[in-house]
């Protein structure tokens, strides 16, 4: 069976469901380190977005429609204030301009490997994976062979992002306790 946007909203609203090429997945609550890293993270971006007027940051669980059968809930995602207009009242239509995925035990595989595929499916320009048990930071770009790495980033280091040249973000600051 697959599953299609119709049928996800016919799911009970006491879980963070999915559906990525049709499957239904289910995620459990992120530990305690994904959500402080999550918060540091998100708060940094909106802070840079917000000042210099460059979109809006939403984050989970807020519904992303990427098609009828690919309906994902980025841990954090951009939207350029230039394509604001697929913000919708109940979810976002279409892909946004970055991606951010937080990775935890129960979606490191997904978010790697299955995510991945369909965020590179939808052009989806930067694609950033964050890992609070390694305290790293991958940034991602689309290309048409699919995401390549435009740096990786230690607990040491500080976050740049092609999609957002002035914004710079000590991954200390996101992966303090």
């Amino acid at each position: 069976m697959r599953f299609t946007y119709n049928d996800y909203l016919l799911l009970p609203e006491d879980k963070r469901y999915e559906i990525l090429d049709g499957d239904l997945y289910v995620a459990a609550a992120p530990n305690t380190k994904h959500q402080r890293a999550s918060r540091n993270l998100e708060m940094a971006l909106f802070q840079h977005v917000s000042k210099n007027r460059l979109g809006e940051v939403l984050d989970a669980p807020y519904d992303v429609l990427l098609s009828e059968e690919n309906v994902v809930q980025p841990d954090i995602i951009f939207v350029r204030k230039e394509r604001i207009g697929i913000i919708g009242e109940m979810n976002l239509q279409g892909a946004p301009d970055l991606v951010i995925e937080i990775l935890s035990e129960g979606t490191r595989g997904k978010d790697l490997e299955v995510k991945k595929k369909i965020y590179a499916r939808y052009g989806i320009p930067e694609y950033w994976i964050v890992d609070p048990e390694a305290a790293t930071a991958e940034v991602l770009l689309w290309s048409e062979l699919g995401y390549v790495t435009a740096g990786t980033y230690g607990k040491s280091d500080s976050l740049s992002s092609p999609l957002l040249p002035e914004f710079k973000l000590s991954l200390t600051e996101v992966f303090q306790e």
